[in-house]
């Protein structure tokens, strides 16, 4: 079996290698920045990725490339490049996130140890009768935590662990549904860390009515809520999820990769209750929300809370427009970690002691997520020295006289630059402005263009094996990252194909009222026929 892991990654690190080579003496690159030729380092770490199933070294080699294409093939700068402009920045930009990964994986540890989330657990196999109804709980969960997707990831996964597992759902499939509720969510709530970005990139004044004005017309976003919803109703699987779904239903939730930070956990208390889990998410979410919003404020001006300053009339959405969700979220867990703590000794529920003992048990599980996370950004980081956003927004220019056709060109341009960036609020950072100069400032079909634009973005930070979100919702569900991005991909790229086929009648039908409810019989559709398709297939 390793064998067959390690041939297919040694040949492709050989092309790799003799690619440098012939590039470095031949001169065939003189001058990647700005081409296509910058989207190649992400790409050759995604196939990596997907081939050997081991990110670590795929995202490394991906880094590397990265280097040498932006160093002209200079080994000595290639390392600095990749050093400094890559890994030390990498780590000193999502220090704040590291430090939220962690207090989260200590607030988990201690929910075990008090017996909440067993508690939680029991209370779900007596009301959570069927697999449908695990998914569906988990789902509204998702769609309840809309103002940020790291939280979303952690919180949702903590809480809903038990719940699954009892259900039989594999680990796989939590993730999936853990993913598909966090940034689709977080891309059409007003009130969010996403909409707050959103709206910085549009002319004064309108970001947030744009924004809002998208919504009906984020076709990705909304069709992914229907065919969660239509696949747990038809209660199917198909491509590799359904083989995991398969060893789930056999016990095996993880199949055969239980290495995804699913640490040995501390012996539970029986006198946990459910209260005991229920209340501190709620405190949680609540002081998180708050942080975020009070560092809105603070970054937005100077302002103290209590303060002669304060100024009524500025409200929620404006505070959120200025947020940090990298000091906020850090800021908020931290207060948190200490009221919880604090509520589960004075329960008696564990002592101080032990609840020490569930800081390096929360580290350890959060390990992974932070290892992949910083390559992954190290990545995103060299990359953009390559400069792509020049060589999109010449393509696009391009294709100006397509004008009807543009919003599903927009899309599939989007979806691209995410996947192969991992990040999709770099992606519509560089493509709003280009949007909103082809198109007229608050047309109907400028619309369709920007929420196309937001909606590939999110469709291919979906699908990208280097999407920090990705990585939550992997850290979330305590599964393997490869298995969760190899089972949700034939997921995500029906709804994106569905997705594409409404950007193109929406270009000439610019009325969500009739493109949205027919991107939904597609979806129902298209499900129906693949289960027939399936179906056919096992009896064959």
């Amino acid at each position: 079996m390793k064998a067959k892991k390690i041939i297919p990654s040694l040949l492709i690190v050989a092309f790799a290698v003799a690619f440098a080579i012939v590039c470095a003496t031949t001169g065939s690159i003189t001058d990647p920045v700005g081409t296509l030729w910058s989207l190649f380092p992400p790409v050759v770490a995604i196939c990596l990725a997907l081939i050997t199933k081991e990110v670590y070294s795929s995202l490394f080699i991906g880094i590397v490339v990265g280097g040498l294409l932006s160093t002209g093939f200079n080994p000595i700068h290639t390392v600095d490049t990749v050093v400094n402009d890559g890994f030390i920045a990498a780590v000193s930009g999502s220090a704040g996130i590291f430090i939220f990964l962690v207090i989260l994986g200590i607030i988990v540890a201690m929910l075990n140890k008090a017996g909440g989330s067993q508690a939680f657990g029991r209370w779900a196999a007596k009301h959570v009768k069927s697999k449908f109804g695990a998914v569906i709980v988990t789902f509204l969960f998702g769609v309840l935590i809309f103002i940020d997707d790291y939280f979303n990831c952690l919180t949702v996964g903590a809480v809903m662990r038990p719940v699954t597992d009892k259900a039989k759902i594999s680990r796989s499939k939590l993730a999936y549904v853990i993913d598909a509720t966090a940034a689709p969510v977080c891309m059409i709530a007003p009130i969010s860390s996403w909409a707050a970005a959103v709206s910085s990139y549009a002319p004064d004044g309108q970001g947030i009515a744009l924004f809002c004005k998208a919504i009906p017309y984020n076709f990705y976003s909304l069709l992914t809520f229907v065919f969660i919803i239509v696949i747990g109703v038809m209660n199917f699987d198909y491509g590799s999820m359904r083989l995991h779904e398969i060893n789930a239903e056999n016990g095996d939730l993880f199949s055969g990769n239980n290495h995804a930070g699913e640490e040995e956990e501390l012996p539970a208390t029986e006198k946990g209750k459910v209260i005991d889990l229920v209340l501190p998410i709620i405190f949680l979410i609540a002081v998180c929300v708050f942080s975020l919003f009070y560092v809105g404020r603070c970054m937005g001006e100077e302002w103290v809370f209590a303060s002669a300053n304060y100024d009524s009339s500025l409200n929620f959405i404006d505070a959120f427009s200025n947020t940090d969700a990298t000091v906020g979220l850090p800021w908020g867990g931290l207060i948190a970690l200490i009221g919880i703590t604090i509520y589960f000794v004075a329960r008696r529920l564990m002592s101080v002691k032990e609840a020490m003992e569930c800081i390096p048990k929360g580290f350890i599980a959060m390990v992974p997520a932070i290892l992949i996370l910083t390559m992954a950004t190290t990545l995103k980081n060299t990359t953009s020295l390559l400069d792509s956003s020049a060589f999109v927004e010449g393509a696009l220019a391009s294709a100006g006289s397509l004008s009807n056709f543009l919003p599903a060109i927009i899309f599939i341009v989007a979806c691209l630059i995410a996947f192969a960036t991992g990040t999709s609020w770099g992606t519509f950072g560089i493509l709003i402005p280009i949007v909103l100069s082809i198109f007229p400032v608050g047309s109907e079909l400028g619309i369709v263009g920007m929420s196309a634009c937001l909606a590939g973005a999110v469709c291919g930070d979906h699908c990208s094996p280097i999407s920090d979100t990705t990585i939550m919702a992997s850290a979330g569900a305590q599964c393997d990252h490869i298995n969760h991005v190899s089972t949700q991909l034939p997921y995500a790229i029906t709804v994106a194909a569905i997705s594409f086929v409404c950007y193109i009648i929406a270009g000439f039908v610019s009325n969500w009222m009739i493109v949205l409810p027919i991107g939904i019989v597609i979806t129902v559709g298209t499900l129906f026929v693949i289960k027939m398709i399936s179906k056919n297939t096992v009896n064959d």
